[in-house]
């Protein structure tokens, strides 16, 4: 499968990548805007199935540029991980018009951006396969970001943000289930990540990002057969 994934320079992108590369007949472009993390990622495989592509999904001349080097290697992708993320941990009446603006920008409107500038890919994909095979958008949310649970200080801006995508996966899901490209969301728990410690500093997350990724490397490939506009809780503790 040809498969984008965004935010693959750390944490669950980064693994989630990893995972994808152990079948050899999986292309992974891996997106971040960090550079040096992708030369980790690149570094860390004796493989030639991820390429990495720096972009910044907030910027459209860089998700041009993305896209492009992309169609010069394949035709059509079947699956893109919207993976990349941002938090910001401040009481409400601290968060400014920048810190909101910021989180959106990643959290919903850079994942948007990227979304609609592969959609024609990601049908292509679905037109090359097998007709009972779809192409597959996987929308990495928050557990925050679903509504009914439990909720945490500090972190209105992103678990707000983790609920517009849900909203959006949603929508998506619907609008182009009969045009052969399925939509979910996977709202996640706690996993030792990076931005797990800058949420809740010092606490033992009840995951570990590596069994995580393996998981969600499955379902990336395999979900579409069992769920369409769904949001799936990955999640065995609060937070």
């Amino acid at each position: 499968m040809n498969i984008v994934i965004t935010g693959a320079s750390k944490g669950v992108g980064y693994y989630t990548a990893l995972n994808l590369a152990k079948k050899s007949e999986n292309k992974i472009f891996a997106l971040s805007r960090d550079v040096a993390g992708l030369k980790r990622l690149s570094d860390s495989v004796d493989s030639e199935n991820i390429i990495t592509v720096p972009c910044d999904i907030t910027d459209e001349k860089s998700i041009g540029e993305c896209i492009q080097k992309i169609r010069e290697t394949v035709l059509g992708i079947e699956v893109l991980i919207n993976n990349a993320g941002l938090l910001i941990k401040k009481p409400f009446l601290e968060l400014t018009s920048a810190d909101w603006q910021a989180i959106y920008n990643v959290n919903v409107f850079g994942v948007v951006n990227i979304t609609r500038a592969l959609f024609p890919m990601l049908m292509e994909g679905s037109i090359f396969r097998k007709t009972n095979v779809r192409s597959h958008i996987v929308n990495i949310s928050s557990m925050g970001g679903v509504q009914g649970s439990v909720k945490f200080n500090g972190l209105s801006a992103y678990s707000s943000s983790k609920s517009a995508l849900i909203g959006i996966s949603e929508c998506l899901s619907e609008e182009y289930k009969t045009k052969g490209v399925y939509v979910n969301s996977i709202a996640l728990g706690s996993v030792e990540t990076e931005m797990f410690q800058k949420a809740f500093p010092g606490m033992k997350a009840s995951a570990e990002v590596e069994e995580i990724s393996a998981w969600l490397a499955d379902f990336a490939l395999n979900g579409f057969k069992f769920f369409n506009g769904k949001v799936i809780p990955v999640s065995n503790s609060t937070p």
